[in-house]
């Protein structure tokens, strides 16, 4: 679990970052769970979008991916939700105690 203090951490990282991923109509599926995996293995932090038109609230969305790809979610904020995860071969980020 990320404390309270690593989270604006991770916030203040995200904060340029573009969105990667947009969950629509279909809802979170399988594939995009694999593929934000292995976004989330080579980036570690990560934006994805939740459109207009997608059926789920964006923070059932939030724990779906979280629950798929073994992330935590960082924030969810508009309809913009911020997932980390560290990276087994290409950690980047130190996250301060």
């Amino acid at each position: 679990m990320l404390t309270g203090k690593q989270k604006r951490f991770l916030r203040a990282q995200a904060h340029h970052l573009k969105t990667i991923f947009q969950v629509g109509k279909g809802g979170v599926t399988e594939a995009m769970t694999e593929q934000i995996a292995a976004a989330l293995e080579a980036r570690e932090l990560l934006k994805v979008s939740v459109l207009q038109n997608c059926e789920e609230d964006r923070y059932t969305v939030a724990e779906q991916l979280a629950a798929g790809t073994g992330a935590e979610v960082v924030q969810v904020i508009g309809n913009t939700i911020v997932l980390y995860k560290e990276s087994k071969e290409h950690k980047q980020i130190v996250l301060p105690d």
